[in-house]
């Protein structure tokens, strides 16, 4: 059974902003909702991968190897840098919407290695889903129902800035303001990786 805790627990961390939320507003402000919602399918199975991946390999093998999660932490910290420098080079570029900046691949890689995986992993789904096949499907299933509308919202939140009339909400301005929350979320991740060695 699927408690309200962990429900709320789900809605709440994917609410919070984040690499991957960074990433579907700013694709809401340089192409739009339409041309955003290939985004999510990448979201969806960037997360599936993730969280599956880390709960498995917490259960069973980081007793074993205790330099694997410093290591995975230091690669996602490293990648979220080098999508907020590519998000902070490309703020003044005339935007295609045939070419959006930000593709389905590199939200698919920035979910993957999202430290959020990692937090829903070890401490939001109950350990139990590790454990027996039905919990996990129960519990992945519900997490699954619960993002696609999560990751639209964010998306719709990028839309609605761009098209406001306030003259600090321009296109520049707010892909340099998520280049500077990736590199806020990216530095203390790589503090905490070097320091677990």
């Amino acid at each position: 059974m699927v408690s309200f805790l962990f429900i709320g627990l789900i809605i709440t961390i994917l609410l919070t902003p984040g690499p991957t939320n960074t990433l579907l507003a700013s694709s809401g402000i340089q192409v739009g909702v339409k041309h955003s919602l290939k985004l999510i399918p990448s979201e969806v199975l960037g997360y599936l991968i993730a969280i599956t991946t880390w709960g498995f390999l917490l259960e069973s093998v980081s007793h074993l190897v205790p330099w694997l999660p410093p290591l995975l932490k230091l690669f996602s910290a490293v990648f979220i840098i080098y999508l907020a420098v590519k998000l902070w080079l490309t703020s003044t570029k005339e935007i295609d919407l045939n070419q959006p900046l930000i593709t389905s691949k590199a939200l698919f890689v920035a979910t993957l290695l999202n430290p959020k995986a990692l937090l829903f992993a070890s401490a939001v789904f109950p350990h139990t889903a590790w454990l027996n096949p039905d919990q996990y499907f129960i519990h992945m299933g519900t997490f699954l129902a619960l993002i696609t509308p999560i990751a639209f919202l964010w998306i719709a939140f990028g839309t609605m800035l761009i098209s406001n009339k306030v003259v600090w909400l321009n296109q520049r301005n707010l892909q340099r303001t998520a280049a500077f929350i990736l590199t806020f979320f990216a530095m203390p991740l790589a503090f905490s990786a070097i320091t677990s060695f």
